[in-house]
């Protein structure tokens, strides 16, 4: 019996030493954490009100024309032109309002029916406490609807784990160049 107590507890230290190995090695994918360990208290709603400024003419513009189909120019709704932007967002609707942000990313003609557009882009915000915070819009924007509602899919800053939606109304729109100035009402839930 002495004899084997020694191989007993040899095994069950290699076992013991095997399990520390594994589980050192081994990765986790997910866990659940509480709100509290990222800072996260109570849910806010906020409303946001700010003009949309899409310069397309001039020496400066805002919104330029990246790519296009090889039929963009014989289809109705403009189907396949994308557009890289940096819009500024104002307080008012006049060119020379307070800049509170910028709406950064493209927009693209994505419908062969209908005078649609689809937007991914972010508002990237510079003024008062949220300076340095951004919304991330995802989603159809049918310029022809007197109002249009597109999803808000996330943010970072202030806007962590932000969900909500953006109204969008066309506030001036110049149709010889294409200008247009676009007011926002963006109702989001943050932390």
């Amino acid at each position: 019996m002495a004899q084997t107590l020694p191989k007993t507890m040899l095994t069950i230290l290699t076992l013991l030493l095997f399990s520390l190995i594994v589980h050192a090695q081994s990765h986790q994918f997910s866990r659940k954490l509480p709100h509290k360990s990222l800072g996260l208290m109570k849910e806010k709603l906020s409303h946001l009100h700010f003009y949309f400024h899409d310069i397309v003419s001039g020496k400066h513009p805002t919104a330029v024309r990246i790519a296009q189909a090889a039929t963009t120019n014989t289809s109705s709704t403009g189907f396949g032109f994308t557009v890289m932007i940096d819009d500024p967002l104002t307080v008012g609707p006049e060119r020379n309002s307070k800049i509170v942000g910028r709406a950064q990313g493209i927009y693209a003609a994505d419908d062969l029916n209908e005078l649609s557009i689809i937007m991914v882009l972010n508002y990237v915000f510079v003024e008062g406490k949220y300076n340095g915070s951004t919304l991330s819009i995802l989603g159809r924007n049918l310029v022809t609807s007197k109002v249009r509602e597109m999803p808000i899919v996330g943010g970072s800053g202030l806007f962590r784990f932000a969900r909500g939606y953006a109204l969008a109304k066309t506030h001036f729109l110049n149709v010889s160049t294409g200008d247009a100035v676009v007011e926002y009402n963006v109702y989001v839930l943050h932390y």
